[in-house]
């Protein structure tokens, strides 16, 4: 019984100590952000200082970052939007006829490391002179999430049983017309989760950005560049950049976290 106990313990403490190495880094990010870069180098000031604003203030005043904020909005959200028009109808259709060779190749194009498309995405898009445009990068973005929601989806599809399509064909529904007015609904949760997953990879994506964005269309990871120099690193705006990056992402996932776990494990159990 007492070693029963002590296993307890030892679960719930190692738990936490987990747990506080991973929030550690973004406790950190928090605390700078409202201090100043004195207190940000002092250690005996890591958690007794007086904060300040003038870091968020700076971030928005002098950086223009909400243009930042709406440049990186639009890119992931229309490159999401894309990316489930085109990998919904493809995941039911590798689920439906069990054209897991497709899956594979898919998965092939996720696993190639982003940089060996960059080049051939800029001299596209430098003949098209698209460089500098949110069509350059919602597409470019979009390479990088779709494999994402075609992977999630398939599982989702596999789970639904085969008679929800029959019953919805005998009442008359085309394929089509099961698909979305039937199966959809019904994969709401991965939906959900794919959605998540690509809008977060497009929100923080850097490298794309770096080479076909320009001053109209910069996004919020190159626009953290702003705080750094070759004589110094402004610490205090950077965290605060970051806070601001973080909590759009860091709100959305706590309001549906509900939907991400059940659309993660759909798929892993049928019967």
């Amino acid at each position: 019984m007492k070693k029963a106990k002590r296993m307890h313990i030892f679960y719930y403490v190692l738990i936490i100590l987990i747990t506080f190495i991973f929030i550690f880094p973004f406790i950190w990010m928090i605390l700078a952000s409202f201090k100043t870069q004195a207190q940000i180098m002092s250690k005996s000031s890591f958690l007794f200082f007086e904060p300040t604003f003038a870091n968020f203030q700076s971030v928005f005043k002098e950086y223009d970052f909400l243009g930042f904020i709406f440049n990186s909005f639009i890119v992931a959200f229309v490159s999401t939007i894309l990316g489930l028009i085109l990998g919904l109808p493809a995941a039911f259709a590798i689920a439906k006829y069990k054209q897991h060779h497709l899956g594979f190749i898919i998965l092939i194009a996720r696993i190639i490391p982003g940089i060996s498309f960059m080049i051939p995405w800029f001299i596209i898009f430098s003949k098209m002179n698209l460089v500098d445009s949110y069509t350059a990068l919602i597409l470019s973005h979009m390479l990088v999430g779709l494999p994402f929601i075609i992977w999630i989806m398939i599982s989702s599809f596999e789970s639904l049983p085969q008679e929800l399509e029959d019953a919805a064909r005998i009442d008359g529904c085309t394929l089509q017309g099961a698909f979305i007015r039937v199966l959809l609904p019904l994969v709401t949760p991965g939906m959900i989760t794919a959605s998540l997953m690509s809008f977060i990879l497009s929100w923080n994506n850097f490298m794309f950005a770096l080479v076909l964005s320009g001053d109209k269309t910069k996004t919020l990871p190159i626009a953290i560049f702003n705080f750094m120099s070759y004589s110094e690193i402004n610490w205090g705006g950077l965290m605060a950049a970051a806070v601001i990056i973080t909590f759009p992402i860091l709100i959305i996932s706590l309001l549906v976290q509900r939907y991400i776990i059940s659309g993660v494990t759909a798929g892993a159990v049928k019967g």
